[in-house]
C-alpha cells in the first residue's frame, strides 16, 4: 500500500552498523492483507497490525470504540508510552525524509495525517512506544501514530526504507515473510514472519535493489520503496512483448517496479497490462464467459464467469522475470481470485485506474514463497515454499 505522500522525499543513506539481532518469529493471519499480532506497550498490549513494505509510519489503533475485536491500544495502561510535543523536531514542517502532514492540536502535542494511495486515512497524534517480543528483546520506545481516527480497523506495520518505519528505527538487519494460499476471504489462511535470520534461507535466490541518485527529482517515484529490477512477464510459457523500459523508472519516476506486502493484487502500467491482457484474451478466446463491462474494485477488467480451474490452465502459469535469472513464478492454479458471486478476475490491475505511475507486485504473486528483506546488503531474496506447512 504505497503512500501517496511520500513522492519526492529524499532516500535514506545506510543505516549505521551493527544492526539489532533480533530473532523473533510469529504468525500472521491472511485473507487480503497479512495481519501480524505484535506486543506494544509495558505491559505488552497485542495489537493487531497491516504488515506494509510500501509504507513507512506504523501506527496502532488509540481511539476508545467498544465494537472489538480488535482491541484498540489504551496508553494510560503502559508505562512506556509517551505522546510527541510539538516542539519535538518531527513537528517542525520541511524536516527531509518525512512528508508526513504535522500539525499542533489544541493540546500542544503533535498531530498527523496520513493518506494512503488507495484512499484510507489515519489520522491521530505521534507517540513514542515499545514493541515488546520477549522479556529479553525489546526495541527503544520508537516513533509511531497513535491513530484516534482511521478508515481501517487495524493498525499499520510501516517496513519501507524510510528512516521512521518499524524496520529503520528498530535497525532490523532483514526480515521476511512467507504468504499462503488464498482461498477464500472468510477462511483466511495462517503465514510466517521472521524479524532477523531466517533458518529457511540457505536457498533463497537474490536480486539487488535499484538504487537511485538522491539528487535527481522524480515526481512519479516512490524512492522509499523496494524496487525490483524487473526484466519481463511469460505467460504459459510465451514471453510477452513488452520492453524492459517498461518495468524500470523512466526521468520522471513512472514505470518504476515495486514489491509491496500491503497491496492485495499486481498492478501493471499501461503497456504492460495490455500485452498481458491481449494474451489472455488470445488464450482464452470464446472458450469461457469474459465479464465484458466488468472491472472488479475499479482496477482489473480481466474477469470470468465459469471455472476457475478451467480457465486457468487455459491461461497457463505466470512468471516475473528479474535480474540474474530470479523468477516469481505463479502457477495456473493460482492466477484467478475469487473475488464472489461466482467471478474469478486475473489478480492484476490496471495502474492507471489505481491513479499510480508504477508497477506493484502485490501479495497475491508472492504465495508461497519466502519474500526476504535483506537490509544490510540492499537485496530481496525468494525462496518457494509451503507456507501454510511453514507457519505450522
Amino acid at each position: 500500500m504505497s503512500e501517496s505522500k511520500q513522492k519526492g522525499s529524499p532516500r535514506p543513506r545506510p543505516r549505521p552498523s551493527p544492526a539489532s539481532s533480533y530473532h523473533y518469529k510469529t504468525s500472521f493471519k491472511y485473507s487480503m492483507a497479512l495481519i501480524v499480532a505484535l506486543p506494544i506497550g509495558t505491559p505488552p498490549q497485542t495489537q493487531q497490525m497491516v504488515l506494509d513494505t510500501g509504507s513507512q509510519l506504523s501506527w496502532i489503533q488509540c481511539h476508545k470504540k467498544k465494537h472489538t475485536p480488535p482491541a484498540s491500544f489504551d496508553p494510560s495502561l503502559s508505562s512506556s508510552f509517551s505522546i510527541l510535543p510539538c516542539t519535538h523536531p518531527l513537528c517542525k514542517p520541511r524536516i527531509p525524509d518525512f512528508t508526513l502532514p504535522t500539525s499542533c492540536d489544541q493540546n500542544r502535542l503533535c498531530h498527523y495525517s496520513y493518506f494512503y494511495a488507495d484512499g484510507t486515512l489515519a489520522e491521530g497524534n505521534l507517540a513514542r512506544e515499545k514493541f515488546t517480543f520477549s522479556r529479553s528483546q525489546s526495541t527503544p520506545p520508537l516513533i509511531l501514530g497513535c491513530a484516534t481516527d482511521a478508515t481501517e480497523d487495524k493498525g499499520i506495520l510501516g517496513m519501507n526504507l524510510g528512516r521512521l518505519s518499524f524496520a529503520s528505527q528498530a535497525k532490523i538487519s532483514k526480515f521476511s515473510y512467507c504468504v499462503p494460499t488464498h482461498r477464500r476471504a472468510d477462511q483466511p489462511g495462517t503465514g510466517s514472519f521472521y524479524l532477523g535470520e531466517n533458518p529457511n534461507s540457505r536457498g533463497f535466490q537474490y536480486v539487488n535493489l535499484m538504487i537511485f541518485p538522491e539528487s535527481r527529482s522524480r515526481p512519479n517515484m516512490d524512492p522509499l520503496a523496494y524496487t525490483l529490477p524487473m526484466q519481463g512477464i511469460r505467460i504459459g510459457g510465451k514471453r510477452l512483448a513488452i520492453p524492459t523500459s517498461v518495468f524500470r523508472p523512466d526521468a520522471g519516476g513512472s514505470g518504476q517496479t515495486m514489491i509491496d506486502s500491503g497491496s492485495e493484487f499486481t498492478y501493471l502500467v499501461d503497456e504492460a497490462y495490455n500485452k498481458v491482457r491481449e494474451q489472455v484474451v488470445r488464450v482464452v478466446g470464446g472458450r469461457a464467459r469474459f465479464k465484458k463491462g466488468y472491472v472488479y474494485g475499479g482496477v482489473a477488467d480481466m474477469c470470468f464467469d465459469g471455472n476457475p480451474t478451467e480457465i486457468g490452465g487455459l491461461i497457463g502459469d505466470m512468471v516475473l522475470e528479474l535480474e540474474k535469472g530470479v523468477e516469481i513464478s505463479i502457477e495456473k492454479e493460482r492466477m484467478l481470485a475469487d473475488v464472489g458471486g461466482g467471478v474469478h478476475c486475473l489478480g492484476i490491475g490496471r495502474s492507471s485506474m489505481l491513479g499510480v505511475a508504477s508497477n506493484i507486485i502485490g501479495n497475491f504473486h508472492q504465495q508461497n514463497l519466502w519474500v526476504e528483506f535483506d537490509l544490510a546488503n540492499r537485496r530481496v531474496g525468494f525462496g518457494k515454499a509451503d507456507c501454510s506447512r511453514a507457519a505450522a
